[in-house]
């Protein structure tokens, strides 16, 4: 049960560093596309600019699906159900 909660440890931090990692990549190229097509047309920058809030949106929202499954492996882990079942307890 130990080795299993160790590895659930170890994947719940891969889980955090791999949302945190796209969702800075993800926002470094969506600012830096913004930035070039603002300044290749300035006269759709507004346009441009709320299409770029809806994209930052759903970058907040797939890194935050993958903290809430983190979450959900380190405070009600699936894994060590079958686990305690088998140890009678």
């Amino acid at each position: 049960m130990a080795q299993v909660q160790a590895n659930t440890a170890i994947a719940v931090g891969l889980i955090f560093v791999a949302t945190a990692v796209g969702t800075a990549i993800g926002f470094a190229l969506l600012g830096g596309k913004f930035l070039e097509g603002a300044a290749r047309q300035p006269e759709l920058a507004g346009m441009l600019q709320v299409r770029m809030f809806i994209i930052a949106g759903l970058l907040d929202a797939l890194s935050i699906i993958g903290v809430a499954f983190a979450a959900l492996l380190m405070f009600a882990n699936p894994l060590l159900g079958p686990i305690q079942a088998a140890m009678g307890g």
